[in-house]
């Protein structure tokens, strides 16, 4: 459907109807689509933090499982839950589209936590009541009883996978990067996206997290089940307002021919002059709704495979753009390896964050404050963080910098990285000092409470907030922003895909830790008593291991480039903090005709 001349209501960036047909930025997307977007994200992360915060409490209690095997087990599982989105994103790239791949998605994650919320309802699905101060003595859960449990914890993780990718990049979709104007809006959006994720967080590390510790687990699990029915009925409402985009085929067939084609002809001189490298005409991208890209000199071994030597086989001959796709995929490679340790440090919070609580004076007069809602200040810390970031912080450094930005993306990222080598120096002496505080009123053998109050260990739950409105907020955009126009589900899937690395690192360093200190006769760094333990040697460990990650982040950002802007918004955006008004480029030229 061509577009008149002088319609500039029309967006430019390939996004369409679900009938296909071109939008007007009056009619569609902006603010109003996002509203949906970010108050579905509100509910669902109301229901999945409901889940996850206190998981880690009800295997140990309820199912009876020990310290390290219910650390691992909630760290394996939310693992799985950020690994799955690489599928979730292939699949609404290549087949389906987000929107629709959504919605599928979002009815399984409800089928699962529905399944969830029985599993916890019915005496005969878990074993019965233990008083035992050593799980060790309780009866075990049946393997029946466990495989209905993890069978619906793994069904919402499948959702989860199809879901998480999605959602975040179709909030995004509803800006054009072609209007410098709403291109100023996405800027801020993954900014206003966290703060609504916060919003769902917070209900659930408070109010969900009580229910389930002092009124009973069936209305805990039930009201994120019916958190999550809301959620997709909001969004579902949005529908007439989404901007969408045309799946563009399958990135890592994409990917991989322009791998085989260059391994191919690894012995092929590469031209000096990119102009000899194969290309189809800016008009082909443009009628398709695709972006060209200019050849760079990077990962220049790539470029072997857009030589010109006769064959027309796809994978022996792949276009500039096609190779320069690829090329942006694998240079964030490294920067995704980067942000796995502080993910191991995240995954800290729910599991011995929580268990250290459970030894310390959760009491305020008659009230018992539940472990887990610990996770509340993490999510005020973050939020009000997000808030002085957005509205003072990147306006002062805008003046300074004459970055729209305020600063880059990666400085943000490693402003995260250094507050978390803090954090756990922080934990590790906080950590110390509940254990001499154990020693000194004799309750290390038994296990009894620590006579000092719980908000002791609120540093490391505030600071590890301060760290994720840096390092996380900062992951989510980068990997969104640095991904090609055609993988921008499979990039946001990156900053996932780090999420679940460092949980299953954290699962793997948790039980070799453990088993490597108890060997020769040693006591052990990691027992089912923690007031046995020494989890202050573990954090410390984690310091140091979070010391070296940032060295490695600081060699890897140097030679970092980021990718060239498809439109001149950006340019435009910082004229205005200049004085100054570049010209349109001719990719947008060719997209106005």
């Amino acid at each position: 459907m061509a577009l008149d001349n002088g319609d500039d209501d029309y967006t430019q960036d390939g996004t369409v109807d679900l009938k296909g047909n071109p939008v007007r930025r009056s009619k569609r997307g902006g603010w109003t689509a996002c509203f949906f977007v970010v108050v579905y994200e509100a509910f669902e992360r109301m229901a999945f933090y409901g889940i996850s915060s206190n998981l880690v409490i009800y295997l140990t209690e309820k199912l009876h499982q020990g310290t390290v095997r219910s650390a691992n087990n909630v760290t394996n599982w939310v693992g799985t839950v950020w690994m799955t989105p690489i599928l979730g994103a292939y699949v609404a790239d290549t087949h389906l589209g987000r929107y629709l791949t959504f919605v599928i998605a979002s009815a399984i994650s409800f089928s699962g936590m529905s399944l969830l919320t029985l599993a916890v309802s019915v005496p005969g699905l878990k074993p019965p009541q233990c008083v035992e101060p050593d799980m060790a003595d309780c009866k075990k859960a049946s393997t029946l009883q466990l495989a209905i449990f993890y069978g619906a914890l793994y069904t919402l993780t499948v959702g989860t996978g199809g879901t998480k990718p999605n959602i975040s990049t179709i909030g995004a979709d509803q800006f054009d990067d072609f209007d410098p104007k709403e291109k100023g809006h996405k800027l801020s959006f993954f900014n206003w996206w966290m703060f609504s994720i916060l919003f769902g967080t917070l209900f659930a590390n408070t109010v969900l997290v009580y229910i389930q510790d002092n009124v009973g687990w069936t209305l805990g699990y039930g009201l994120p089940t019916a958190g999550l029915a809301i959620s997709i009925m909001i969004f579902l409402a949005g529908t007439p307002f989404y901007r969408h985009r045309v799946p563009s085929g399958s990135p890592f067939t994409r990917m991989a021919k322009v791998i085989v084609a260059a391994l191919r002809k690894w012995n092929t001189s590469i031209p000096n002059d990119p102009k000899e490298l194969y290309e189809l005409d800016l008009e082909e991208y443009a009628k398709k709704g695709k972006f060209k890209i200019d050849s760079t000199p990077t990962l220049r071994f790539l470029n072997k495979a857009c030589v010109k030597t006769g064959a027309k086989d796809p994978w022996m001959l792949c276009s500039v753009t096609q190779v320069e796709e690829t090329k942006q995929m694998l240079r964030m490679l490294p920067i995704l390896i980067a942000t796995i340790v502080p993910s191991t440090m995240i995954a800290q919070i729910n599991t011995l964050f929580i268990k250290q609580g459970t030894t310390l004076d959760r009491g305020i007069g008659n009230f018992h404050i539940p472990p887990a809602s610990l996770g509340v200040f993490v999510t005020l810390s973050m939020l009000i963080s997000v808030l002085i970031y957005d509205r003072f912080f990147v306006p002062t450094m805008r003046r300074l910098t004459k970055n729209p930005r305020g600063i880059s993306l990666l400085q943000r990222m490693g402003i995260g990285l250094v507050f978390h080598i803090f954090i756990m120096m922080i934990a590790s002496l906080i950590e110390r000092r509940r254990l001499g505080a154990a020693k000194d009123h004799g309750v290390v053998e038994s296990g009894g409470q620590v006579p000092l109050s719980i908000f002791i260990l609120l540093p490391q739950f505030v600071l590890m907030g301060t760290a994720d409105a840096f390092l996380e907020v900062a992951k989510i955009e980068f990997f969104y922003d640095q991904a090609p126009e055609s993988m921008k589900s499979l990039g946001t899937s990156y900053a996932m895909t780090s999420i679940g690395i460092g949980n299953f690192f954290s699962s793997f360093l948790l039980s070799t830790v453990s088993r490597i200190t108890k060997k020769h006769g040693h006591h052990g760094w990691i027992l089912n008593n923690l007031n046995a333990s020494h989890l202050d040697y573990y954090y410390a460990f984690f310091a140091i291991l979070s010391l070296l990650n940032f060295v490695f982040f600081l060699v890897i950002t140097k030679y970092y480039v980021y990718k060239a802007e498809v439109s001149d918004s950006m340019e435009v955006l910082e004229g205005q903090l200049r004085g100054m008004a570049p010209a349109a480029t001719d990719q947008e030229e060719s997209r106005r005709r």
